[in-house]
């Protein structure tokens, strides 16, 4: 069989989209990518920046840091140091950014552990519906002594339920009340 080359990654040519709904789609996609892109700007390298951009039905998108008077007066006046209250206003923005960042860490985590959780609830329903005997097989020692000693309880808790009911039945049948 002859080896066959492929020709490998191939350079799309930037082009206008001409369907309406793959031009939006792309769009949407796009603008979060830049949102995404920006954050990571101000996040990573600690700068004021501010994007104005306009959708294909014409509605506007922005992004500011701190906000949009600090990015407007450093571009008017690019030598101008920031005033005392900007730099406020920037500190508590950069504070509150930090603090929904925190919390969406923790989030995560509180997810991670929720997802562990109803992992380990699948494998406990899985196991019930496979039957305790096919996933005995599957248990370390201590499990197997923890399954006993929950066994032993199990058939104790029936015998006294039963000796009860029995109990019951007899004192019934001579006009008792229990």
């Amino acid at each position: 069989m002859e080896n066959k080359k492929s020709k490998g990654r191939q350079k799309i040519p930037m082009k206008k989209i001409e369907k309406q709904d793959n031009l939006y789609a792309s769009f949407s996609k796009r603008r979060t990518s830049l949102y995404k892109k920006a954050s990571d700007l101000v996040f990573e390298c600690d700068v004021d920046i501010g994007m104005i951009f306009f959708s294909p039905t014409g509605n506007p998108f922005s992004f500011f840091h701190p906000n949009v008077d600090a990015v407007i007066s450093r571009f008017q006046n690019l030598n101008m140091e920031p005033s005392e209250s900007t730099l406020l206003v920037a500190a508590h923005n950069r504070e509150k950014v930090n603090e929904l960042k925190s919390r969406l860490e923790e989030l995560d985590t509180i997810e991670d552990i929720e997802i562990a959780k109803k992992q380990s609830y699948d494998e406990v329903i899985e196991a019930r519906q496979k039957g305790w005997w096919e996933s005995i097989e599957q248990l370390n020692a201590d499990k197997v002594s923890t399954f006993e000693a929950w066994l032993e309880t199990f058939v104790f808790n029936m015998q006294n339920r039963l000796n009860q009911l029995e109990i019951g039945a007899s004192s019934s049948d001579l006009g008792f009340n229990v």
